[in-house]
């Protein structure tokens, strides 16, 4: 007669791992981004952001909370992945003005990127929008821009880059407008080339030494 091995009571059993996630978070994050950009955050339901990525209700508020937690995500990463030029922009180029102008140019070319909505998920997605606090956080990412302009012409002004009597202040302004602009225009329809001819006046009225 064969001996069977008696089980060591003291060894615990390994808990099973949980159910493994059915989806792939990257990409419904990304399908998330587009449905935000192309409609705004008032517009795009549950039910929207369920259809589009591929995944049920429990599966969206497990992976990412509610739908202005996923929103919140949604803006950081488009930031990452789309938004950044500007930012780069003013990083990499020697003086302001070659910064705003790099700016509009690539932003001619972001707006109007074949493939995906148009124009800045930043400047349109609280269109019409009830929440009080996406329209503040929304808000004060552009502002936010318009200060890192303002910053950045300030030095310019300070090491002669610029007249000593420029406003830095409507000057900044003046480039939130202008990159917020292009955006509607480009939501509106217009093309790069249109908006890179619109990018070129923007210009022209930049003060020089």
């Amino acid at each position: 007669m064969e001996r069977t091995e008696e089980k060591n009571p003291q060894v615990k059993q390994a808990k099973p791992r949980g159910r493994p996630r059915s989806f792939d978070r990257a990409t419904a994050l990304e399908k998330a981004i587009l449905a935000f950009w192309e409609h705004g955050y008032e517009a795009t339901s549950v039910s929207d952001l369920t259809r589009v990525m591929g995944i049920g209700a429990p599966s969206l508020y497990a992976a990412f909370g509610d739908k202005r937690a996923l929103f919140e995500e949604v803006v950081v990463e488009y930031g990452r992945r789309y938004g950044s030029f500007g930012e780069r922009a003013l990083a990499e180029e020697p003086t302001a003005r070659a910064a705003v102008e790099r700016m509009l140019r690539e932003a001619a070319h972001e707006y109007t990127a074949p493939g995906r909505p148009h124009g800045c998920l930043v400047v349109h997605a609280a269109t019409n929008c009830t929440s009080a606090e996406v329209e503040e956080s929304l808000r004060d990412r552009r502002n936010a821009n318009i200060s890192a302009f303002e910053s950045r012409i300030k030095a310019d002004i300070a090491v002669g880059e610029l007249p000593a009597d420029t406003d830095a202040a409507a000057l900044a302004r003046h480039t939130g407008a202008m990159i917020q602009g292009m955006s509607q225009q480009a939501r509106d329809g217009a093309s790069r080339e249109e908006l890179e001819a619109l990018a070129e006046i923007a210009m022209a009225i930049w003060p020089r030494t």
